[in-house]
Parts: C-alpha cells; sequence; structure tokens
C-alpha cells in the first residue's frame, strides 16, 4: 500500500517537474521570439545601411588584409579604409553633384519642348502617314519621356529633403564597415556557431557563398559600371549633351545581364542619327560596342573556377531586387537569391545536373 502510495508521489511529482520545465521552456520561447521581433523593429529602419556596410566590407576586405598585413593594428587597417572609401564618395559628390543637377534640369527642359514626330516621319514617311496616328504616337512618347524626367528631378529634390537621414544612415555603413573588418574573423566564427549544420555542410556553404558573392558583386556590378564607364567616355569624347548623368545611366544599365549599356549607348546614337550627327553616332556606337564587348574579356579574370548563377535569375533578382529594396536591390536582389541556391545545392541529389548554379572550370 505504501509502495504503491509512493509511486503515485512519484509520478505526480515528475508530472509536475515535466511541466515546469516545458513552462520554462515555453516562457523562454516566448521571451525570445518577443526581443526578436523588437529588435528588428529597431533595425529595419537601417537594415539597408547595414547590409550596405557587411558589402563594403566583403569588396574591401583584400585591400584591408593588405594593410593589416604591413601596420600590424586591425583598428587602424579599418580605419584607413575607412577614411579612403570617405574621400572617393565625398570628392566626386562634391564637384559632381551640382553637374548632375545642372543637367537634370536641362533633360528636364528638353522633354518639354522636344520633336519626336519629325524625325520619325523623316525616316519612315509611310508609318506615319495619319496625322492621328502620328499624334498618338508623339503623345505617348511625349508622356514616357515627361514620366521619366520627372521621376529624375523628384528622386533628386528628396535627396535634398532627405540629407539629414542620409547622412545618419552613412555613419552606420561607416561603422558597420569599421567593426566587420576589424572583427571579421570572430564575426565568422560567431555564424558558423549558429548554424545547425555539420561542420563539412558549414565548409562548403562558406566556400560556395564567397564564391558566388566575388561572382555577384565583382563579375556582375563590378565590370557593370566599368562597361558604363567606357560607353561614358565615348560621350564626353564626342561632345554628347548631358554626359555625365547618361554615363552615370549607362553605369547602372551596364549592371544588368543581357540588357547591359546598350540600353543607353543605343538610343544616344539614334537621337544624334536622327539630329544628323553621324560621325559622332557612330563614335558613340564603338564605344558601346566596346563597353559590351569587356563583360567578355574581363568577366572571366573575376568568376574564373568558381561558383556562378544563371544569368537569367541574377536578372530576375535585380529588377525583383529593385522593387524591393530600390537601388540597392541591384546587389541585394541576387545575392539573396544566390544563398537560397546554395543551400538547396547542398541537399539536392548530387547526381542530377545543376540548373540554376553551374561550377566554372
Amino acid at each position: 500500500m505504501l509502495t504503491n502510495l509512493y509511486k503515485f508521489e512519484l509520478l505526480i511529482f515528475n508530472i509536475m517537474r515535466l511541466d515546469e520545465d516545458y513552462v520554462k521552456k515555453t516562457g523562454t520561447i516566448v521571451i525570445l521570439i518577443v526581443l526578436m521581433v523588437l529588435s528588428f523593429l529597431i533595425v529595419k529602419p537601417l537594415l539597408l545601411s547595414i547590409i550596405m556596410g557587411l558589402i563594403l566590407a566583403f569588396l574591401f576586405s583584400p585591400i584591408y588584409d593588405w594593410f593589416n598585413k604591413h601596420t600590424k593594428s586591425k583598428n587602424l587597417s579599418a580605419l584607413i579604409i575607412c577614411i579612403l572609401l570617405l574621400t572617393l564618395i565625398i570628392i566626386p559628390l562634391w564637384f559632381l553633384t551640382p553637374m548632375i543637377i545642372d543637367q537634370s534640369i536641362r533633360i528636364y527642359s528638353s522633354a518639354q519642348q522636344i520633336d519626336f514626330i519629325t524625325p520619325l516621319k523623316n525616316f519612315f514617311p509611310d508609318f506615319f502617314a495619319s496625322e492621328q496616328f502620328s499624334s498618338e504616337i508623339g503623345s505617348t512618347l511625349y508622356s514616357f519621356v515627361n514620366k521619366i524626367t520627372s521621376s529624375l528631378m523628384e528622386s533628386f529634390s528628396k535627396l535634398i529633403l532627405n540629407f539629414p537621414t542620409i547622412l545618419l544612415q552613412l555613419l552606420v555603413v561607416f561603422f558597420v564597415l569599421f567593426f566587420v573588418l576589424r572583427d571579421k574573423e570572430n564575426l565568422v566564427k560567431y555564424i558558423q556557431s549558429l548554424l545547425p549544420f555539420s561542420k563539412d555542410i558549414e565548409k562548403k556553404l562558406f566556400k560556395s557563398s564567397r564564391d558566388m558573392t566575388i561572382s555577384v558583386l565583382y563579375g556582375q556590378v563590378l565590370i557593370g559600371i566599368i562597361q558604363g564607364i567606357i560607353a561614358g567616355i565615348g560621350f564626353f569624347i564626342f561632345k554628347v549633351p548631358n554626359a555625365l548623368l547618361l554615363t552615370i545611366f549607362a553605369a547602372i544599365a551596364g549592371i544588368f545581364p543581357i540588357i547591359g549599356t546598350a540600353l543607353v549607348w543605343v538610343p544616344v546614337a539614334i537621337y544624334l542619327i536622327l539630329a544628323g550627327n553621324s560621325l559622332p553616332a557612330l563614335g558613340v556606337a564603338i564605344f558601346g560596342i566596346i563597353s559590351s564587348l569587356m563583360e567578355n574579356i574581363i568577366k572571366p579574370a573575376f568568376v574564373s573556377k568558381r561558383t556562378n548563377m544563371n544569368t537569367s535569375l541574377v536578372l530576375i533578382g535585380m529588377i525583383g531586387g529593385i522593387m524591393l529594396f530600390g537601388l540597392l536591390g541591384l546587389v541585394l536582389g541576387p545575392l539573396i537569391l544566390a544563398y537560397l541556391l546554395i543551400i538547396l545545392e547542398l541537399y539536392r541529389k548530387k547526381g542530377e545536373p545543376s540548373v540554376f548554379v553551374q561550377e566554372n572550370s
């Protein structure tokens, strides 16, 4: 009798202990979730600035390593990188911002007065024989160009109005850049300690992530900017109006795979032909073609023997990234898709051929 009573009390005690452990674990999880949500809400306004700092830290990591090798000081090396980068941003902005604003105003003013139909009628008289059709096409082109130029002016106005906020965001970017460069080894070890993967998978994950990031940042973004600059040299040499703004557009367009700088230099060349400037049009076209060919010359040097993502996915990532994150989405979109594909690649059947990720040899 006493033995049965003792067993019953022991059972009750174990149940209460289990309930207590369950309550503690549940309470811990709830507190953790609440803190994570609150932390996200705090970080959310600065999330893109933090990501930008991480991207810059990755890009400038080789230069930091070189300085650290010679200075033997992590703090000094990271500070030098921050000062150099800040100088590279401030000096061009100081000299180029007035020119960009001036050229934007010129383009906006010209768009209000430009005659689209007369040059088209001269080149395609049969196609634009109907006055009603010509009027509708002219109205559509005018609305399209006017919308683009108005958006451009609105963007510059927002930049000026939001300058204090932009300054604070830049401050966060450089703080993140400094601390990530200085403590990158410890940061990597900390991330590894949080990952729920085996050591072998961790190693493959970090290698694939590094290769894919290099492929996107260097192979697509950096080369795209170089292509835009080459096309821009043609704009300046042949004295194309608003050459600086067109160069910036060409550099942005160059980042997009498939599309490339042709999105800018082809319309410019057509405009010059319609205006009767055949020689400048030919010169712009030559520089444009050279800029397009540079991808096949320079890109292999950056992405050779590295994991590479399917071009169509890069384009989808960039377009979706712009819609979600703005201009920074050009980089974030492809990287987010890339990291998802890397994790999927680690678990899929290796016997099947890869569709979205290719190992360059």
